[in-house]
């Protein structure tokens, strides 16, 4: 019996050595028959193909060490702003500081207090400039790269498990600015009642809102342009130029509650569409570790939550006079822990198992969980805004 055992097990290790040498084989072969079919050229022939050759592996070495290196990327970041301390809501006017100072501006005239007016500028527009200066300026924005564009042999690097969770991660970052854009633009930057539209905050959204995986040739000096990043840029700087006008009282922030439900109302419809596709692709597709669409799911989700973490943390600063009146701190920092709680959510692999599978974890519905309730206390707080 023990004979038969030890012959069963060497007939499957020569089986599964066989099949080793097959796949093997058939990997090496299309490269043995380039090298032998290269090797009978001439020098014209072999030189360019040569720079070609080098040439790729220049792009596809940068291209993967872009996708692998994530700088800037700190879930704690907005610890460092120090937000908790501002006493003013945004567009609020600053005392002037001390009494000194107030004597020199009333002896100078109606003109030197003017010019000493300053007012609370947005830690809103702050964060959305930041993260996307994190997304095309401190990392190469992965979604319009030329190879990221080409693909895995023509087929999408969403659709594949490789070097695609950078690129979801950026989207889901831009997603949380692009909608925040568009309440600075339609509320938070304009007093009920009017129709003026700060210029600056206009010309962001509209860049913000460029399309995410552009790529050409430009006519640049410097070869391959990409117009997607620079487009972003250009967002960064309407939203450094609209704090700086805000800091010198000729911009509007109306730090209202109303305007406050209603960034919440966006924010939260955001976030429940997300829960949505995560939902839809825990559910039918328990791929476990083989599910090559779990990935970008996951990194999307999780990069949108990384904006709407900084954002809403911004948010809690610029509105504090009605976070304060509507006792809204209790719910406003319990929801920023859930938000923290998610981003502690970092496996190295993403699985979509079954739910009540005991092999493979399911993080997508984890991240889903944490997305809806992120979503339930945003609609806890609405609903206290609303009394």
């Amino acid at each position: 019996m023990r004979d038969q055992i030890t012959g069963f097990f060497k007939g499957v290790a020569a089986a599964i050595g066989r099949g080793v040498r097959i796949l093997v084989a058939w990997l090496i072969w299309p490269l043995m028959a380039a090298h032998g079919w290269y090797r009978g050229r001439r020098l014209w022939v072999k030189g360019p193909l040569a720079i070609v050759a080098v040439l790729l592996v220049a792009l596809y070495g940068y291209f993967i060490w872009q996708t692998q290196v994530w700088r800037g990327f700190d879930p704690n970041f907005v610890d460092s702003y120090r937000w908790t301390e501002r006493n003013m809501p945004a567009g609020q006017e600053l005392p002037v500081p001390g009494v000194a100072a107030q004597a020199q501006a009333q002896t100078a005239g109606a003109s030197a207090v003017a010019a000493a007016k300053q007012c609370q500028t947005s830690a809103i527009a702050d964060a959305a400039a930041d993260l996307t200066d994190m997304n095309v300026n401190q990392n190469a924005w992965i979604s319009s790269m030329l190879l990221y564009r080409l693909g895995f042999f023509g087929m999408d690097w969403d659709h594949t498990p490789f070097l695609d969770n950078k690129a979801s991660f950026q989207r889901g970052v831009n997603q949380a600015v692009r909608r925040t854009s568009v309440e600075l633009v339609d509320t938070l930057a304009r007093m009920r009642g009017t129709s003026g539209v700060n210029t600056n905050l206009q010309d962001a959204r509209s860049n913000l809102q460029f399309d995410e995986y552009s790529w050409y040739f430009g006519l640049s000096p410097f070869g391959p342009k990409t117009p997607t990043p620079s487009y972003y840029r250009a967002a960064i700087n309407s939203l450094h130029k609209f704090n700086t006008e805000l800091g010198n009282c000729s911009a509007t922030f109306d730090s209202r509650a109303d305007n406050l439900v209603q960034f919440i109302d966006r924010v939260a419809n955001d976030l429940g569409g997300t829960s949505a596709i995560l939902r839809e692709r825990s559910e039918n597709y328990n791929g476990g570790w083989f599910d090559t669409r779990a990935d970008d799911r996951f990194w999307f989700a999780y990069g949108q939550i990384y904006g709407y973490y900084a954002i809403l943390s911004a948010a809690g600063a610029d509105f504090s006079q009605v976070i304060r009146e509507r006792n809204l701190a209790p719910l406003w920092t319990d929801m920023l822990k859930q938000m923290q709680a998610a981003l502690r959510i970092q496996p190295a692999i993403i699985s979509n198992g079954a739910e009540d599978g005991w092999i493979m974890p399911t993080h997508l519905a984890v991240m889903g969980f944490y997305t809806l309730r992120v979503r339930s206390n945003l609609v806890e707080i609405r609903l206290v805004l609303d009394r």
